[in-house]
């Protein structure tokens, strides 16, 4: 049993980390690059990345994974002094789930029905788009989830050391 609750919680925090650096790199490095750009050349690249993210790695592994491992290895250290720290990581991943589910996917859906850029209005469609709105709800996944991600870590920390306490 003491194996398969380190191994929920190694993956728990390892796909919490991971999630955290894509709502990272998309708040440092995607958006940024993308804003530099023009209309067509934005509406264009996002619908991509977008498109491309809807991935069984990215979406089993990761984004879902997290909360489901996390859940995981909150159920198996119940009993545990690690449990604290797991159910407030949970909790902090669960709000960033919900706000990409209720906010930033919706937005994303939207850009990509909005069609092909060749053939439409793309600067209505990224106007439309609300920049500004997307990348405040994703700084507030990259805050949640970075806080989850090392509350999980502190929780490994603290399952280890009373593991080895008499």
């Amino acid at each position: 049993m003491n194996g398969l609750r380190v191994a929920s919680l190694l993956a728990a925090t390892i796909t919490t980390g991971l999630v955290a650096g894509v709502f990272g790199i998309y708040a440092n490095a995607i958006m940024p690059g993308l804003a530099k750009t023009d209309d067509k050349t934005f509406v264009g690249a996002f619908q991509s990345m977008d498109r491309a993210i809807l991935n069984p790695i990215f979406l089993g592994l990761g984004f879902v994974g997290a909360l489901v491992f996390t859940l995981l290895a909150g159920v198996l250290h119940l009993k545990e002094d690690a449990f604290p720290w797991i159910a407030v990581a949970f909790v902090l991943y669960l709000v960033t789930f919900v706000v990409t589910i209720a906010v930033n996917v919706p937005m994303n859906d939207a850009l990509k029905a909005a069609g092909d850029p060749g053939t439409i209005d793309v600067a209505a469609a990224r106007a439309a788009f609300d920049e500004a709105r997307w990348r405040s709800f994703n700084l507030l996944r990259v805050a949640l989830s970075t806080v989850a991600f090392g509350l999980l870590g502190w929780a490994l920390y603290v399952s280890g050391r009373s593991s080895v306490q008499p």
